[in-house]
């Protein structure tokens, strides 16, 4: 079993992750993290050397078709139908903010 990782350490784990932890809460996180490292700490013992490098497994691939560029007889029609516009554009709200 590795070290359990300390108040402090689960503390800067929780604030890294933006959750808010009671007493109680980071005492529980100590030993669930400190077990889930000790875990990975033995993957880590594995000998992969032989193991071919491997992207996926289920052998499926995207099916892709072209883009296909359509044209509105209208365009100026249809920003009418918009319920906000700027000039001869539809308004849209922010993607980022």
């Amino acid at each position: 079993m590795a070290n359990r990782l300390s108040k402090k350490e689960v503390e800067k784990i929780a604030r890294l992750a933006r959750m808010e932890l009671s007493e109680e809460e980071i005492g529980v996180y100590s030993e669930q993290l400190s077990d889930i490292l000790s875990y990975v700490s033995q993957l880590q013992e594995v000998n992969t050397d032989n193991v071919p490098i491997t992207s996926q497994v289920t052998g499926l691939s995207n099916v892709l078709r072209e883009d296909e560029v359509f044209s509105y007889p209208d365009p100026k029609a249809l920003v009418k139908l918009a319920p906000e516009k700027e000039g001869d554009l539809i308004k849209v709200k922010s993607v980022f903010e």
